[in-house]
């Protein structure tokens, strides 16, 4: 399984950096994880295209599909069977995510019906991303 992480806008403080690079440490056993993180601005969309070139695409918006721990871990893997193996998730920035990577994802989640600041959404979902893993895997984290 290869998973891609894409998101709008940079972890400037070493707190939030150091923390999703733990789960990325630890997603790493089970394949390959890449991240990308694009500025905002007039080329955006292009940018985000580039990088979700034959991915199977989860958007993450507010208004996607609300999935448990254990549902989300079918889903990955679900997505994962698919074409190149490869499951790239969206994280948008403030403005969440351009229209147009919305209506072309595979998928779109919702990570919570509450707002959440997307350095925190990213976080939110390195740590669900290696959850997810260790159940599919049968490791006891979940518990």
């Amino acid at each position: 399984m290869k998973l891609r992480v894409v998101a709008v806008g940079k972890l400037k403080l070493r707190a939030e950096r150091e923390l999703c690079d733990e789960y990325y440490a630890r997603l790493r056993r089970f394949g390959s994880l890449d991240e990308h993180e694009l500025e905002d601005g007039p080329k955006l969309l292009l940018g985000m295209r580039k990088k979700l070139e034959g991915a199977n695409v989860v958007a993450l918006d507010v208004k996607g599909r609300t999935l448990t721990s254990e549902e989300l871990a079918r889903r990955l893997e679900a997505l994962a069977s698919r074409g190149k193996g490869v499951v790239a998730f969206c994280i948008g920035g403030a403005d969440g995510l351009p229209a147009a990577i919305n209506a072309d994802a595979a998928e779109r989640w919702s990570l919570s019906a509450l707002t959440l600041p997307h350095r925190l959404a990213r976080i939110v979902v390195a740590e669900q991303l290696y959850r997810a893993m260790t159940i599919l895997r049968g490791e006891p984290y979940h518990h």
